[in-house]
Formats: C-alpha cells, structure tokens, sequence
C-alpha cells in the first residue's frame, strides 16, 4: 500500500476479529514506527504491548475498577474538558453518528456507560498497546508520541491491520499502572487497539467527516 493509500484508508475501528496478530508482525510495526521524528530526536516514547492472559487481566481489573468506583478517572496530567467552537460540534457530530449506528438512542446512559467501557476491552482487538512517557518531558514530547503513534496505525494499515487510538486510557491509570507495573515517574498518556476490523459491525462502517483545506490552511508568501 502506497503512504498516500494509507493516509486515506486508516480509520478508527471499534469492532475487531479475536484473529491473533503474530508477534512478529507487531514487531515489524514498532520497528518500522521507531524511525519516527522527533524533538532534539530524544525519543520519548516508551509502548507496553499486551495479548493473551496479560491483555485479559488488565481488561478485567480495569473494568472491575471502573463499575465499583467510577468516581476515580481523570487523567494524571491537565487535560481541559472545555471545547469551544467548532470542536464540541466536530466531536458531538461524530459522537451522534458513531452511536446511531451502534443503536443507542440519546440520553440512555447505561448504553452509553457499558458502549464506553468497550474501550477497556480495546474494543475485541487481540493486542492492546499503552503509551507512557517521562513525567519531567514537556508538552512537546506529547507531540512525538503522537507521531510514533501515527506511524504505527499507518504500517498497521499498509499490513492490513486496523487500529483505534484511544484517551480513554488514561483514566483509571492506577490500575493500569500497577498491573503493567508502569513506574511512577511515568505518565500514561493513551492506549491503542491493533487487530482486524470486524467488517460486519455497523460502527466500522462510521467514516469521520474531514475538513476542507480552506478551513485550518493559511498561505503565505506564494505567487
């Protein structure tokens, strides 16, 4: 698959096969994404991959953690829940047509807080990957992991693997932490689900509306 096929072709999947991915095609991924840019090239991303028993016993704490004190989430580094306009259309537009598909109407918050929990199942995909970086890394270093993230759901792409990256991840961190024994001095910023996509669930079928590029562009000094 050509990078310009991938680009266009990589979506967020949220309905994966139990198929198994062979280590060694992870392997080929990482190493292909560890060629990714970065600051001052410090490489700040650091990635715990988790199949079989290991994937199974973090899906299954964290989700007994989340029904029995859902009060304790939150990120472990700011994040800001206030969006202005036009991102709290974009995301409410998104949200609307991802949960028609799924059938669950508005306002029904058992659907919504069991179709949520789907994200700590890393949606059905065989492998889970948690991002982590250096506490004492700046805003900056978020930048790079997002680029070492890209990369991987662009070679995942081109290998016909599909991915889903995901914040809800760095809620209820705690658990996550001392399962996965993420030190201390580690924030753990998001998650991500590698596998393949289940084509016959209606949520695959969700394509994102994309911006003209009018919209975020500005040209300056061209003839």
């Amino acid at each position: 698959m050509q990078v310009d096929e991938a680009i266009k072709a990589r979506k967020s999947v949220r309905a994966f096969k139990a198929d198994p991915v062979p280590l060694s095609l992870v392997t080929e991924i990482l190493e292909l994404a560890r060629f990714s840019p970065s600051g001052t090239n410090i490489q700040p991303w650091k990635v715990h991959v988790v199949a079989g028993e290991t994937r199974r016993r973090l899906e299954a704490e964290v989700l007994a953690h989340r029904d029995t004190d859902p009060a304790d989430k939150g990120a472990e580094f700011p994040r800001t829940s206030k969006r202005k306009e036009p991102y709290t259309t974009r995301m409410r537009t998104l949200g609307k047509e991802m949960y028609g598909l799924i059938g669950i109407p508005k306002g029904d918050q058992a659907a919504n807080w069991a179709q949520w929990g789907r994200n700590y199942r890393f949606f059905d995909a065989p492998v889970g990957l948690i991002f982590t970086i250096d506490k004492d890394l700046d805003a900056m270093s978020f930048l790079d992991i997002g680029i070492f993230m890209q990369s991987i759901m662009l070679a995942a792409k081109a290998r016909g693997l599909d991915t889903c990256s995901q914040g809800a991840w760095n809620n209820f961190w705690s658990v996550t932490r001392r399962v996965l024994n993420v030190p201390d001095d580690e924030y753990i910023v998001c998650g991500m689900s590698l596998g393949y996509a289940d084509q016959t669930q209606p949520v695959n079928t969700l394509v994102s509306e994309r911006e003209p590029l009018t919209s975020f562009a500005t040209f300056h000094g061209f003839e």
